[in-house]
């Protein structure tokens, strides 16, 4: 199946209220825009290089977003394109967003990355922590951030009961 009718396929199934991020991540150059082509214009990245490499050889246009853990040194080479950052874990990686996104004369749009999974590995604010960063004083000041919802990661694993555990404290989380 080609990548075109792969992706068809994929948002029939979502239907039209869905967004769908095509992760591109060490996919070549070709295959991004293969899936371009087809009218796809939302892409995600999960490391910064990779991301400003690919942003600066492909169409303008693209919808980029940031989905792995970043780290607040990097974030200027991002702030001038990025649509959205999934993966804001504290107040002084918000502070460094608010910052760059001031220097491109840019509001920049985030995610809260909530800690849901049962696994070392994954990053992550626990609810009190990401309560914490939304009643603090310096959060308030930030006007070139937007703060559009929450994202989190379940566990790798088979087991769906467990993954739907996890997400629903996540939509949980969302509603407060």
């Amino acid at each position: 199946m080609s990548i075109a009718e792969n992706l068809n396929r994929i948002k029939v199934k979502l239907g039209k209220n869905t967004k769908l991020v095509a992760i591109s991540k060490t996919r070549p150059v070709e295959e991004v825009m293969d899936c371009y082509n087809t009218g796809h214009k939302i892409f995600g990245e999960n490391k910064v290089q990779e991301l400003v490499e690919k942003s600066n050889v492909l169409p303008k246009d693209i919808e980029w977003h940031m989905v792995g853990h970043l780290q607040s040194n990097k974030v200027k080479s991002i702030a001038p394109f990025i649509s959205l950052i999934h993966s804001v874990d504290s107040i002084k990686l918000l502070a460094e967003i608010n910052k760059q996104g001031e220097r491109s004369n840019r509001i920049i749009a985030c995610l809260l990355q909530i800690y849901i999974a049962d696994e070392e590995t994954k990053f992550g604010l626990s609810e009190e922590e990401a309560f914490a960063i939304l009643t603090d004083k310096e959060f308030e000041r930030f006007k070139n951030i937007s703060l559009t919802g929450v994202m989190g990661m379940a566990t790798n694993t088979n087991n769906e009961t467990k993954i739907r555990k996890e997400f629903k404290s996540l939509s949980l989380f969302s509603k407060k």
